[in-house]
C-alpha cells in the first residue's frame, strides 16, 4: 500500500446514553479505511477498538470525542471524554470486570470485556484517566 500525501484525519462525536448511535464512529471509521485502502484485518481490528471505546463512552461517560488519524502506515484512534475517569485503569483492562449499572447489563452490555477488547486489537493502547476530569485513551494500529 502506498502512503497518501499527507495525514488523513476525522472526528466523530460520541452521544452519550444514546445506544441507538452507538457504533456510528466506528461505521464511519470502517468506511473511511476502506475508501483508503486499508488492509481488512487492519479495519476490523481498528473497527473494535474504536466500537469498544464508544460503547464505553455511552455507558460511563456521557459521551464524547473520537478522532481517528491515518498517514499511511499507522492509524491511532484518540478517544476522549470528561466523563468521571477510570479510577484502577489496570482493573479495568481485567476480563469481566466492569461498573457498568444493572439496568446497562440488561440491554446487554457492561460485560467487562470492553477495555481488555481494546487492548488485544491494538498494537498499542495507552490510557490517562484522571478522576472527575475525564479519560484520554489513544489506540495505535500498524498497516
Amino acid at each position: 500500500m502506498s502512503a497518501p500525501e499527507h495525514i488523513i484525519r476525522e472526528q466523530y462525536t460520541v452521544d452519550g446514553d444514546d445506544f441507538q448511535a452507538a457504533g456510528g464512529a466506528s461505521s464511519a471509521m470502517k468506511k473511511l479505511l476502506r475508501s483508503l485502502g486499508v488492509p481488512p484485518d487492519a479495519i476490523r481490528r481498528a473497527a473494535i477498538c474504536m466500537y469498544e471505546g464508544e460503547i464505553n463512552m455511552v455507558i460511563h461517560a456521557n459521551g464524547g470525542e473520537a478522532e481517528v488519524t491515518f498517514d499511511g502506515g499507522v492509524i491511532t484512534m484518540t478517544l476522549r471524554d470528561t466523563g468521571p475517569g477510570i479510577p484502577d485503569p489496570e482493573l479495568a483492562l481485567r476480563e469481566g470486570w466492569s461498573t457498568a449499572t444493572d439496568a446497562i447489563r440488561d440491554l446487554g452490555f457492561g460485560a467487562g470485556m470492553g477495555m481488555p477488547n481494546m487492548k488485544r486489537n491494538a498494537d498499542e493502547m495507552t490510557i490517562n484517566s484522571v478522576i472527575n476530569q475525564g479519560t484520554v485513551i489513544v489506540m495505535t494500529i500498524r498497516v
